[in-house]
């Protein structure tokens, strides 16, 4: 059973067989559980490792090259704030759990912009670590995602930092993702959202900072997906307003055309135009000029922004804004194949010649999550609950053994981040060598 292509190139728009996760979680979880640390049943699943999932961060890496064409600090960090939304767009419909990767278990993808090498690192608690590399960046950090039920819903916490880095410009990006909520999980239309405020802090450069909002839904579905926030100095001035939806695109605009716009807004919508509320509003703005008030520029332009939200208007395009991304379209059959992007659809193939290269312990190798992907069920099932044991005996051997240590990962080691002082991981380097010499069987 092969993948389908499109004659274009465009690449894989099919996976082998059809295939639907179903979410449905009352007679499997407590209230409260984290998933992160219980055996879930395949059905659950959709045929990909987690560390597959890492490796889909990358499918908007060209904005990382865009970032570092940049000779504006400000546009650089317009492009690492794209890219940290764009890593989210794939999440959109995706209700598929992917498979807990296996310690020590690998993962390698090579394009044109970059190549990329994931690790599992640490099993409890689960840990996964990346290191990609392209001509002008590197992108490297560690994931340990926590999953929790609710009864309606289910909530992923994705803990752990990621950090770009431009060497040209001798600077570095560092932010964690927001969370993201399931709703509806045991009754009704399953939706999802990302919620919070994605801090994205460069380091070595003017030290900016984007702060982005992922807006609730709201009880009328008005900023469902929507996303917005601003570029401030150290001074915290704002510099540049982000705005778009995460499941779509990302644009960005000077302050001085937010502000035009917002006064606009307020004009065209506020009747009657002479109310107190519409003067109040213009007072604000305008009294930046006359020196009316003694608030400042940026209060005024906050309070003129807290009236437009409180009557339900929204900013959704200003005039000569820059596009920073866009989403590519998915497959129109993508609700028959988990709802994958394209990308996401390749990164189970193995091309010509790749196996005798490829590391033994490449999720491409997995038994389990080939089996899911060909529609075995019962034979992904079996699979998965033998590497599951096989893993636990191992740890259990090891454990008894005399003089035993504890795991070393092969590609990656602690180590601590330069920038936050927390722990993280490092890449060791080496992986490309291809002298995988005294790898463990894992699968």
């Amino acid at each position: 059973m092969q993948r389908e292509r499109e004659g274009d190139g465009r690449g894989v728009t099919s996976l082998p067989v059809r295939g639907h996760s179903e979410v449905n979680l009352c007679s499997v979880l407590s209230l409260g559980k984290d998933l992160s640390k219980i055996t879930m049943p395949v059905i659950f699943n959709e045929p990909l490792s987690f560390l597959q999932r890492v490796a889909e961060y990358m499918e908007y890496a060209k904005l990382l090259k865009l970032a570092a064409e940049q000779t504006s600090p400000v546009v650089r960090l317009q492009y690492v704030s794209a890219f940290a939304v764009s890593a989210l767009a794939s999440n959109w419909e995706r209700l598929g759990k992917p498979f807990n990767p296996l310690l020590g278990e690998t993962y390698e993808l090579q394009r044109q912009d970059f190549r990329i090498i994931c690790e599992q690192v640490s099993h409890h608690p689960p840990i996964s670590a990346f290191h990609a590399d392209g001509e002008d960046f590197i992108f490297h950090g560690s994931i340990h995602p926590k999953l929790k039920f609710w009864g309606k819903s289910i909530e992923i916490h994705p803990k752990g930092m990621v950090t770009v880095e431009l060497p040209k410009w001798k600077e570095s990006y560092v932010w964690q993702n927001v969370n993201c909520i399931l709703h509806n999980v045991l009754v009704g239309q399953i939706w999802m959202e990302q919620l919070g405020v994605l801090e994205i802090r460069q380091y070595g450069g003017a030290n900016l900072k984007a702060e982005l909002s992922f807006k609730s839904a709201g009880w009328n579905n008005k900023d469902l997906h929507r996303v917005e926030g601003f570029i401030v100095d150290q001074e915290r001035k704002r510099l540049a307003y982000l705005y778009g939806k995460w499941t779509e695109r990302l644009k960005a605009c000077e302050m001085s055309a937010y502000e035009e716009t917002i006064e606009r807004i307020k004009r065209e919508n506020k009747s009657p135009q002479n109310s107190p509320g519409h003067k109040k509003v213009l007072a604000r703005l305008h009294s930046l000029k006359v020196g009316a008030f003694k608030g400042s520029h940026q209060d005024s332009v906050d309070d003129a922004r807290d009236d437009l939200e409180a009557e339900g208007l929204t900013i959704d395009e200003i005039p000569g804004a820059t596009l920073l991304w866009e989403v590519t379209p998915r497959p129109s059959n993508c609700s028959d194949y988990y709802q994958f992007t394209t990308f996401a659809m390749s990164l189970n193939e193995m091309e010509q010649n790749m196996r005798e290269s490829m590391c033994p312990t490449d999720s491409r190798l997995r038994p389990d999550v080939r089996k899911l992907e060909n529609g075995d069920h019962d034979g992904a099932a079996a699979e998965k609950t033998r590497l599951e044991e096989k893993q636990r005996d191992c740890r259990k051997s090891k454990k008894h053994k005399k003089n035993s240590t504890e795991y070393v990962p092969r590609w990656f080691q602690r180590c601590i981040h330069p920038h936050t002082g927390l722990e993280d991981w490092a890449y060791q380097g080496g992986y490309w060598d291809r002298n995988y010499s005294e790898i463990e069987e894992l699968f």
